[in-house]
C-alpha cells in the first residue's frame, strides 16, 4: 500500500522494479486498476492516467487485460472530470456564500454595487465587470459601476432598451453571451456603444438580468478583452451572483429609502413641532395684541409691543402717509417711493413684502387701504415672525377702524354744533348762546376765543373726502367742522382769516391733489357773530370764483376795493393803509411829495411829460419818484389792476383828508423847516 501512494514513483505506478509486485497481487491488469484507484485518490493530473496502461503493456498484459485496463483508464478520467466539477461547483458555491454574506453585511448601495461587480469579476477571472441599472423614466439602462475599466467613454454609457448587448439582456430578462461581441451580429449595434466597446477593448461579453421577482432592474456582466466563449457553468455562476446581488441591491435601495423616510419624518415632526410653537406664539401674540385694542390703546401702544416682540423698528402710517407712531432703534424705513411700492405689493399678495431690507405690509380692510406698517432692522424674517408681522397689521387694521368710527361720531357731534352756531335764528339772533357756548366747551373748543369762519369749495376732489381732510384739520386746530348747507365750513380759532385760508387752500390742495379754494372771515368772539361770519366768508369764496382765483385761499380785505364792495364791516381807513401805506410813510417821515406825485401822474394818463408840469419840476424828478414808489411798492405797482386798486385808494384818501380833523406832524421839531424844495425834488 505504500508503494502505492507514490506518485511519482515508476515503481509505484507499475513500473519495471513493480512487475513482482503486480504479478504477486494478480497479474498486471489488477496492479493498473490498483494504480488509477490511487490516481484517483490523490487527484493526480490526468496526463498520469496514461501510465498504468503502458506499464501493464510492458509487463506482458494479454490482449483481454489491455483492453479491461484502458476501458479502466477511460472511467477513471470521466470520474476525475466529474470530481473537478463538483470541486469546482464546491467553489463557486463557497464564493458565493461568501459573497452573499458579505453583501448582507453592506448598507450602502454604493458598497453593495461595487462589491457585486468586484466579485464577479474574481469568480469569473474577467479583465473587465461592470454593473448597468435601468432607468424607467428614461426608458433606458445606464452604466452604474464598473471594475478594471480603463475607458470614460464606457463608464458613461446608456443603453436604450434593446441596444446592444446590455439592452437585449434588460430588456427581454434573459442571459446572453458573445465570443467576440465586435463581429456578433445577434445585437443591435449602435456607434455609441461600439465605441465605448471598442475604446474599452472588449471582446468576449456576457451578461445576466438582475432580476427582482418578475421585475428586472439591471444588468451584470463580465468581459474579456480577447475572445472568450463563456461555458454553461459560467453563465450559471454569473447568473447566481446576479440572484443575490439584485436581493442585496433591493435590500440596499429599501434601507436607504427608509433611512430617508425616516429622516424626512424627523424633519416633518420638527416642522410640525416648530408650526405648533409658531401658531401658539401667534395665537398667544395675537391675544395680547387684541387685549391692547380692548383696553384702549392707541397705535403708539401699539407700535411698541410689536417692535419689542420682532426686535426691530416700526413706523405706522395712515392711508395718506402721514406717520401715526414709530419705535426705530434701526435705520429708519427708507424713501416714501419705496414704502408705496412695497404696500401696492402687499396690497395686491394680500402678504408683507420686502423692499430694499424693509419689511412692508398694507393695512388692510377688505379692499380698503387703511395705511400700512413698516419694520426695519429685520432683512430676514422667518416665517414664524413673518405671520406675526401679519398679524400685527390686521390689529392696526382694528384699531384704525375703531378710531375712525370713533373720529366719525365725534365729527357728527362737531358737525351738528357747527351747524346750530352758524343757523341764526329770527331777528338774526342766535338761538341759546350759552348753551352753544357750553357744548363747545364739552368739544375742546372756546368760543370766548376770537374764531374765524371759513367756507371750502373742491373743483375736482369729492366732496365726503374734503370734508374727511378739513374735519382732521380741524382737530389739529382745536377748530370745528362739517358740512353746513352743502358746504364744507371750518371754525378755526385765530385772529387771522387770510393768512389761515391761504395756508388751508396749499395744504389740501396737495393732500388732495386737486385745487382747493378758500374763503374766510372773520374774526369773531361768542356764537352771535359767527352766522355773519359766515355769510362774508360765502361771498368771499364767490368772488374768488369770480376773479378766476381758484385754488387760492383769502379773506374779503385780500380782495382790494372789492372786498369793501362786498364787506358789511368795510374799513376804508385799514383799505388805503394797505394799499398806500408804504408810500404814505414815507412821505410823513421824509416830507415828499410821493403821494402828489402818484396823483399828478395818473390823472394825467401816466404821461411823464404832462405829469412834470402839473407838479412843475424837472422830468428826471419825476422819474426818480416814481422809481421810489416802485421800491416801495413793489415791481407790480403799475400793472392795470394794482394801478386800479392804487387810483382808488388815492381818490379815497383824497376824501378822507378833506373830511378828516387836521392830523399833528409827526415830525420832530427842526425837521418841519426843513427846505422844501429839497423834499419835493425827492
Amino acid at each position: 500500500m505504500t508503494s502505492v501512494g507514490k506518485a511519482d514513483d515508476p515503481a509505484a505506478d507499475g513500473g519495471p522494479t513493480g512487475a513482482p509486485t503486480g504479478a504477486a497481487t494478480g497479474g498486471p491488469a489488477a496492479a493498473a486498476l490498483r494504480e488509477l484507484l490511487g490516481l484517483l485518490d490523490r487527484g493526480a493530473p490526468p496526463d498520469h492516467f496514461a501510465r498504468p496502461a503502458a506499464d501493464a503493456r510492458a509487463a506482458g498484459a494479454g490482449a483481454g487485460e489491455q483492453a479491461l485496463v484502458e476501458e479502466a483508464t477511460r472511467v477513471a478520467l470521466g470520474v476525475r472530470h466529474t470530481l473537478d466539477q463538483h470541486r469546482r461547483r464546491e467553489a463557486e458555491l463557497t464564493a458565493l456564500f461568501d459573497t452573499a454574506g458579505d453583501l448582507a453585511a453592506l448598507r450602502d448601495l454604493d458598497a453593495v454595487l461595487r462589491a457585486i461587480v468586484h466579485r464577479a469579476r474574481m469568480l469569473l477571472g474577467t479583465d473587465v465587470a461592470y454593473l448597468t441599472l435601468n432607468d424607467p423614466v428614461a426608458g433606458d439602462t445606464f452604466m452604474r459601476v464598473t471594475d478594471g475599466s480603463v475607458s470614460a467613454a464606457f463608464q458613461q454609457l446608456r443603453l436604450g432598451m434593446g441596444e446592444g448587448l446590455g439592452g437585449l439582456v434588460a430588456q427581454s430578462a434573459r442571459p446572453y453571451a458573445s465570443a467576440d461581441y465586435r463581429t456578433d451580429g445577434r445585437f443591435k449595434h449602435t456607434p455609441a456603444i461600439d465605441s465605448g466597446v471598442r475604446e474599452e477593448g472588449l471582446r468576449g461579453i456576457l451578461g445576466v438580468p438582475l432580476r427582482v421577482g418578475n421585475r428586472v432592474i439591471g444588468v451584470l456582466y463580465a468581459a474579456d478583452r480577447a475572445v472568450r466563449a463563456f461555458a454553461p457553468e459560467a453563465v450559471a455562476l454569473l447568473s447566481s451572483l446576479a440572484d443575490h446581488a439584485a436581493v442585496a441591491i433591493d435590500g440596499a435601495r429599501l434601507l436607504e429609502e427608509t433611512r430617508a423616510a425616516l429622516v424626512d419624518l424627523g424633519v416633518a415632526n420638527d416642522t410640525v413641532r416648530a408650526h405648533s410653537d409658531a401658531m401658539r406664539l401667534a395665537t398667544e401674540t395675537h391675544d395680547r395684541l387684541t387685549e391692547l385694542v380692548l383696553r384702549g390703546a392707541d397705535t403708539g401702544d401699539l407700535a411698541r409691543e410689536v417692535a419689542a416682540l420682532l426686535g426691530g423698528g416700526l413706523v405706522v402710517h395712515d392711508a395718506d402717509g402721514s406717520e401715526l407712531a414709530r419705535v426705530s432703534p434701526a435705520p429708519t424705513e427708507g424713501p416714501a417711493a419705496a414704502r408705496e411700492q412695497g404696500i401696492a405689493a402687499s396690497r395686491a399678495g394680500g402678504r408683507a413684502v420686502r423692499v430694499d431690507g424693509i419689511w412692508v405690509c398694507a393695512v388692510l380692510a377688505g379692499p380698503e387701504l387703511l395705511g400700512s406698517i413698516s419694520l426695519t432692522g429685520r432683512p430676514d424674517l422667518p416665517d414664524s415672525d413673518r405671520r406675526l408681522f401679519e398679524r400685527t397689521a390686521l390689529v392696526t387694521a382694528l384699531l384704525l377702524l375703531l378710531r375712525r368710527s370713533m373720529a366719525q361720531a365725534e365729527d357728527r357731534v362737531r358737525g351738528e354744533l357747527l351747524g346750530d352756531l352758524l343757523t341764526a335764528g329770527p331777528g338774526g339772533r342766535v338761538r341759546d348762546p350759552d348753551g352753544q357756548s357750553l357744548r363747545a366747551r364739552k368739544l375742546g373748543v372756546d368760543l370766548t376765543r376770537p374764531h374765524v369762519v371759513l367756507v371750502l369749495h373742491g373743483d375736482a376732489a369729492p366732496r365726503t373726502r374734503l370734508a374727511a381732510e378739513t374735519a382732521r384739520q380741524a382737530r389739529a386746530l382745536e377748530g370745528l367742522a362739517g358740512l353746513y348747507e352743502g358746504r364744507v365750513v371750518l371754525l378755526a380759532p385765530t385772529g387771522e382769516p387770510g393768512a389761515l385760508a391761504r395756508t388751508l387752500a396749499e395744504d389740501l390742495g396737495q393732500a388732495l391733489g386737486s385745487p382747493v379754494t378758500v374763503g374766510s372771515a372773520g374774526p369773531a368772539t361768542g356764537p352771535g357773530g359767527l352766522p355773519a361770519a359766515y355769510a362774508e366768508a360765502l361771498r368771499c369764496l364767490d368772488a374768488m370764483h369770480a376773479l378766476g382765483h381758484t385754488g387760492h385761499g383769502a379773506a374779503l380785505p385780500d380782495l382790494g376795493f372789492l372786498g369793501i364792495l362786498l364787506g358789511e364791516r368795510a374799513d376804508v381807513g385799514d383799505y388805503v393803509e394797505r394799499v398806500l401805506g408804504p408810500v404814505l410813510d414815507y412821505d410823513r417821515r421824509r416830507g415828499t411829495e410821493l403821494v402828489r406825485t402818484l396823483e399828478a401822474y395818473y390823472a394825467h394818463g401816466a404821461s411823464l411829460a404832462k405829469a412834470k408840469d402839473a407838479l412843475h419840476v424837472h422830468v428826471n424828478t419825476v422819474v426818480q419818484r416814481l422809481e421810489r414808489i416802485r421800491q416801495l411798492l413793489g415791481e407790480s405797482w403799475n400793472t392795470p389792476s394794482r394801478a386800479l386798486e392804487i387810483q382808488l385808494a388815492l381818490r379815497v384818501h383824497r376824501v378822507a383828508a378833506i373830511t378828516a380833523p387836521a392830523r399833528p406832524d409827526p415830525r420832530p421839531e427842526g425837521e418841519a423847516s426843513w427846505d422844501s424844495s429839497t423834499a419835493r425834488s425827492r
